[in-house]
């Protein structure tokens, strides 16, 4: 691939348009792709606004895992019309019924792809899916916007997710959250709807709360000095779960804030507000 200073870049990869993108998305009869070197200012938003597309597509097209991550030099695929790549989950499944997943003309979806409506497609197989847009969680996720932070007052990170040294042993450990030290008796607030599971006590995290959210998604809340909900309550963002305390193995008054994705513990700093 080419270098160059930014913008657009002619390649003879299997990456290369075959068509200008000037093409109007609505007349072309498949997708095809151009490629654009990130430049310093640029943002998925204004680069999706300028080519026409929308960023779902930018972000499916080169499998992007944070938005925010954008790097100067970075090369993009862009194509000429806006959707989203799918894999295909399992054997059997057919262009119809991936269009009709989506909400989208199967016509279209088999023309763009040089497929049948009926084709039957196997596990693996990836296709473009013009118009198509991805699901509310998975777009917050890759733009960091999945939860709210569930302190709304002043706070600092006593300590971050990842190894450090334990406050206790003074031993290398792995946190599996973030503390957020702040005073005692502040407002704790569920980061994202959901339902409580868990309201109770345990030695580590004193006081706790867990609350079951959608995709996989748990979030934990320690060390409360008190709990305001019970097992089996539903949540918003605007529920106060409890009081900052230090209930528990606590070195301060602090929230323990803890975000399981399928049960393995994740950086919350990626995924919030």
């Amino acid at each position: 691939m080419q270098t160059g200073q930014g913008g657009f870049e002619s390649t003879n990869a299997s990456l290369v348009i075959k068509a200008p993108l000037e093409t109007a998305a609505a007349e072309a009869d498949e997708v095809t792709y151009t490629v654009y070197r990130v430049k310093q200012g640029d943002m998925i938003g204004l680069l999706a606004e300028s080519f026409g597309i929308t960023q779902d597509t930018i972000i499916s097209v080169n499998n992007i895992k944070q938005s925010r991550l954008l790097q100067i030099g970075q090369y993009l695929r862009i194509p000429n019309m806006p959707g989203i790549i799918y894999s295909v989950k399992k054997d059997g499944e057919t262009v119809q019924s991936i269009a009709d997943f989506y909400k989208v003309s199967a016509e279209r979806c088999a023309t763009v792809n040089s497929l049948q409506t009926d084709s039957v497609l196997t596990a693996g197989t990836s296709i473009f899916v013009p118009n198509a847009e991805m699901d509310w969680v998975t777009r917050q996720e890759i733009n960091g916007d999945l939860f709210i932070k569930p302190l709304r007052s002043k706070f600092w990170f006593s300590s971050y997710f990842g190894w450090r040294d334990s406050p206790f042993t003074g031993e290398r450990s792995y946190h599996n959250g973030i503390d957020m030290a702040t005073a005692a008796g502040t407002n704790i607030y569920a980061a994202l709807y959901g339902k409580v599971t868990t309201a109770g006590w345990s030695d580590i995290y004193g006081n706790y709360v867990i609350v079951t959210h959608h995709s996989g998604y748990k979030t934990l809340y320690g060390h409360m000095s008190s709990i305001s909900v019970k097992k089996g309550q539903n949540v918003t963002t605007n529920t106060v779960l409890g009081k900052v305390g230090s209930t528990g193995k606590s070195t301060g008054p602090h929230l323990h804030f803890t975000v399981y994705k399928n049960d393995i513990a994740v950086n919350p700093a990626n995924l919030w507000k």
